[in-house]
């Protein structure tokens, strides 16, 4: 795998000279964090989402941006109630007593995505910074994604029922539409896809107006009051938007993929102008998978016509938005071996000829980034699509080129590349015994 034509060695030698090397953590390059605090928008992805070294230097890049460039956001690919009881214990709001605490609310799958070491230190660094600080310059921790249908109907009717019973009876009226899936979003959306059952599009739609409205009138409120009631009209909305996806994703992955991340795009949205009505200059460390953060418009997903979170960031927010990807050769990651399985902790095998991770390792350095923004050089270098390797929280290296690979014009797909060649599997706070145990040796795969 180590062989390279004569055209591969000829490339080799014109990347080289934009490789940066980071002998430490990419937080320590200031150039890039120069470049990043530069943003309104810090997009900083992951090859897979099970890497303890994505975590630790997005974890180490995302506290230089908040002490030296005022950023005061975290928004994550997360579920919002989950994330929004972490944000309340960074704050001092919550009766959670410690970060395992305020980060046991993730108990959907995958729940190591998020309870894991990395993150759980993060979660009391951000406490610790917070402590001090007024409640209009302390940092916030969000999610971003839509899978809390169920959970995101509770919160809406917990906070009308302290404030408004009335209203919470005709919300819940309308959410009664939902009752009978015994709180599985996808069975809702298999019956209402399918016509053996009402869809509820008009109930959510109504309630949200309803948010809205209230959201409207109660514009002047301050304080934990204004806070509360944005995150039930945030809860409201993704309700909307969980319904039409749970609708629309058994009928083909483009449309259910476009609506999960333009819902993440409304939720930054969302949240930039809720930061600037508390007087602050909305700064934001997005955290998320590669293939979201990564403009679709340049890979794979494009032609297929899927759009995703980095390339609605670049038509919404321009040069303000920096899109960072993360890449790795080989080591071990934390994944499953299909939806709702057990956490393992695997063997990534080394990047398949031909992509950017086999390019990435032949260049000799362990750990580098490249400045692809406005660099031509650089461009014309990686002017030809090549494969990318993108692993989610299921990892099946038996059908790796089918499954996990895609091609990509990466100088068009991000601003820099992080390149960590060898890396380890994030540790859940919860280790399963299959993890703690590994992937036995001789299930290494002859052919791929």
């Amino acid at each position: 795998m180590g062989l390279f034509s004569t055209r591969d060695d000829t490339l080799l030698q014109a990347l080289r000279p934009h490789l940066r090397a980071l002998p430490s953590s990419a937080a320590a390059d200031d150039l890039l964090v120069q470049q990043l605090g530069r943003a309104k928008l810090a997009l900083l992805g992951e090859a897979s989402h099970g890497t303890h070294e994505f975590y630790a230097e997005r974890v180490a890049l995302t506290q230089r941006l908040v002490r030296e460039h005022a950023f005061n956001a975290v928004v994550v690919e997360a579920d919002w109630p989950d994330a929004w009881r972490v944000n309340r214990y960074i704050r001092g709001a919550s009766d959670d007593r410690n970060a395992k605490a305020a980060l046991s609310g993730f108990e959907r799958f995958p729940t190591w995505m998020w309870r894991n070491t990395v993150v759980h230190d993060f979660v009391e660094w951000l406490r610790d910074h917070n402590r001090e600080l007024p409640p209009s310059r302390q940092v916030g921790f969000y999610g971003m994604d839509l899978y809390s249908l169920y959970s995101s109907i509770r919160a809406v009717l917990g906070y009308l029922d302290r404030v408004d019973p009335e209203a919470a009876q005709r919300a819940r009226s309308r959410y009664a539409c939902f009752d009978h899936f015994g709180g599985d979003s996808q069975a809702y959306g298999h019956a209402a896809s399918f016509g053996m059952q009402s869809s509820c599009e008009d109930e959510v739609v109504q309630q949200l107006r309803e948010m809205n409205r209230r959201a409207a009138e109660l514009l002047a409120a301050s304080g934990a009051d204004r806070a509360d009631l944005f995150f039930a009209q945030q809860n409201a909305r993704l309700v909307r938007n969980a319904e039409e996806y749970y609708r629309t994703m058994f009928h083909g992955r483009v449309s259910s993929w476009n609506l999960r991340d333009s819902h993440m795009v409304e939720t930054l949205q969302a949240l930039e102008k809720h930061l600037a009505a508390q007087g602050t200059a909305p700064k934001m460390a997005v955290w998320a998978h590669n293939s979201h953060l990564g403009d679709a418009s340049a890979t794979e997903m494009g032609d297929l016509g899927e759009w995703n979170v980095g390339q609605l960031a670049r038509d919404r927010w321009g040069e303000a938005a920096v899109l960072v990807g993360f890449s790795t050769h080989h080591g071990t990651v934390t994944a499953a071996s299909e939806w709702d399985g057990a956490a393992e902790r695997k063997r990534v095998r080394p990047g398949l000829p031909g992509s950017y991770e086999d390019l990435f390792h032949q260049a000799g350095e362990e750990r580098f980034w490249l400045p692809l923004r406005g660099n031509a050089a650089l461009a014309e270098v990686l002017k030809d699509r090549r494969l990318q390797r993108a692993i989610g929280v299921i990892y099946l290296p038996n059908s790796e080129r089918q499954s996990h690979y895609f091609h990509t014009r990466l100088a068009d797909q991000f601003d820099a590349m992080v390149h960590i060649d060898a890396t380890e599997a994030v540790a859940p706070l919860v280790p399963e015994p299959t993890w703690h145990a590994g992937e036995p040796a001789e299930t290494y795969p002859t052919g791929l």
